[in-house]
């Protein structure tokens, strides 16, 4: 695990200390037990929350002062974190896909909770945050549509009607992450309370919507390269005429956009962050096959052969680079707020999980067919990190956003270019 390379204070050198031993002596040799008590692929049983291993972790997150690490120190909800401080931590709880919700600190929980603390009035913080934050329930986020190019959430169809002294609210909603669990006890959905509206960008809002509502149904749960992450899961939901308080509707009607915005720039960085960790594991795992004595061909250790060296060296090189980019968009958060901070968050949300497929294909690579089976966790790491390029945002969006950025750039450029040239034509 690469260390960094600037001051961090006492308080996080501890948190460093204490989180590397959770997830190395406790997280990641937990993880053939959690998939055990989850039962079959597939099964039925799968999506109910049963006595487990997490439920201990996280007793002993807690009881570590491992908790909700993730709110940054701009919220009096928060433990004091800045972004930056909290980026070093979230990649160690990213080597095991089990030490994030042991934390507290997993998606789409912390996006949700940071809307709660951002956006949400006392009232709404009372209900929903203090649950979240204490873990004794979960959320999902309900965004992506399946009739419509979700990319573009101007185009969502969702109605969110006013009736009295309550919205009503229609619509279907796919890959709703977090909503296959029993303790999913609330929905942050995004909807359009004013088509109409000349500004496409002031038609949508977001409205809390207790899971337990009349009129939602779960429809299907899907699946990623066919793991159902149950009893996580990612669900298609209907919202038949779900009727909800007028109170429900988070900061007011039309600011959707201004809400998901909010949202989605730190929960990017905290994917990234957590990826970067994964992609150090999947190097550890290829170092160790490599160089596995008792592992050779043609009379060689795999890491005597070439290919292999220009592999390992090649993803040293690309998880560095990638992790100053992910810790620079986070100091950026940090110093200016996560608006001023969006070109720095896409370039991280595509160039992060971008390498951390490539790290891991090149460790699938080393092991042959068993980099691809379930003896290695590798396979699972690789259908996991793929769906980042697509999730909050895909490749291509963020893309635009920054070549706009770059740009913008030209007409300034051009007349400094203009006059370069006269200081030229003096000399």
């Amino acid at each position: 695990m690469a260390s960094t390379f600037f001051q961090i204070s006492p308080r996080v050198e501890g948190l460093k200390k204490t989180l590397t031993d959770f997830v190395e002596l406790e997280c990641i040799p937990a993880e053939a037990l959690h998939h055990k008590q989850m039962g079959a692929q597939g099964s039925a049983d799968r999506w109910k929350v049963v006595p487990s291993v997490i439920g201990h972790l996280k007793t002993r997150a807690k009881s570590l002062g491992l908790w909700n690490l993730f709110l940054p120190s701009y919220y009096k909800e928060s433990p004091g974190l800045t972004n930056l401080e909290y980026g070093i931590l979230c990649e160690i709880m990213g080597r095991s896909h089990v030490a994030a919700e042991a934390c507290n600190c997993a998606a789409p929980d912390t996006g949700n909770m940071e809307v709660f603390a951002k956006y949400g009035n006392d009232a709404q913080k009372a209900q929903w945050l203090k649950p979240l934050m204490d873990g004794t329930i979960r959320s999902a986020f309900a965004m992506t549509e399946p009739q419509v190019a979700s990319s573009d959430a101007t185009n969502i169809e969702t109605r969110i009607v006013k009736d009295g002294d309550s919205y009503v609210v229609t619509g279907r909603k796919v890959w709703i992450s977090g909503a296959g669990d029993p303790r999913c006890a609330v929905y942050l959905v995004m909807g359009k309370t004013d088509p109409s509206n000349p500004n496409k960008h002031k038609q949508q809002s977001v409205v809390i919507v207790p899971a337990d509502t009349p009129g939602i149904t779960v429809v299907r749960p899907m699946t990623v390269f066919g793991y159902d992450d149950a009893p996580h899961g990612h669900m298609e939901l209907a919202f038949d005429n779900v009727r909800i308080p007028a109170s429900n509707m988070v900061l007011g009607e039309g600011r959707g956009f201004e809400i998901i915005q909010g949202r989605l720039g730190p929960g990017r960085i905290h994917h990234c962050m957590r990826a970067i960790g994964l992609a150090e594991r999947a190097l550890e795992i290829h170092l160790l096959r490599i160089t596995d004595p008792s592992r050779t061909a043609f009379g060689k250790t795999l890491s005597q052969h070439g290919k292999q060296s220009f592999d390992i060296a090649a993803s040293r090189m690309d998880i560095d680079q990638a992790r100053l980019l992910v810790l620079r968009a986070a100091a950026t958060m940090d110093a200016k707020g996560p608006k001023a901070a969006m070109n720095e968050i896409a370039m991280a949300k595509v160039v992060v999980p971008n390498m951390t497929l490539a790290v891991i294909d090149r460790a699938i690579q080393a092991h042959g067919a068993a980099g691809v089976g379930q003896d290695f966790p590798l396979a699972y790491m690789y259908a996991s990190v793929r769906t980042l390029r697509i999730a909050d945002g895909p490749d291509e969006v963020h893309t635009i956003q920054i070549a706009k950025q770059e740009l913008r750039r030209a007409p300034a450029l051009r007349a400094h270019q203009a006059n370069q040239l006269q200081a030229i034509a003096k000399l």
